[in-house]
């Protein structure tokens, strides 16, 4: 069993490494093998996947880093934290937050992130 804060700190880690061989060992230690990540512009299932995606983000946002910016909020099965993608000069990319799901053994099976605030509610 992996406890959750080393689940999300292991994928924070992976979030931002750039050498993919390296990127790939924090993915297993912290995705279950068929765990599936859902973007507004993407999505991939499995570790290869998973790993090819970061490439792609890695590309688009060069030097950029991920950083949490909230506790994790933990119950059941469900995490969800807030985070940011920020460049090498301090200026926030895009923020958000993530809804995770745990396999059971504390793995990530699946991560839905939001980019953004909340929508604010419509009038009826």
């Amino acid at each position: 069993m992996t406890d959750t804060n080393t689940t999300i700190e292991r994928w924070f880690y992976a979030l931002n490494e750039t050498d993919a061989a390296r990127r790939a060992e924090h993915i297993e230690a912290a995705w279950a093998q068929d765990g599936r990540w859902v973007d507004p512009p993407f999505e991939g299932q499995g570790h290869a996947e998973i790993n090819g995606m970061l490439d792609g983000v890695h590309q688009q946002y060069a030097g950029a880093r991920f950083r949490r910016t909230s506790a994790l909020d933990v119950h059941h099965d469900a995490v969800r934290y807030g985070w940011e993608l920020v460049n090498p000069d301090g200026d926030i990319v895009v923020a958000g937050i993530d809804i995770c799901q745990l396999a059971a053994d504390g793995r990530l099976q699946r991560v839905s992130g939001f980019f953004g605030e909340l929508p604010a509610e419509q009038a009826a």
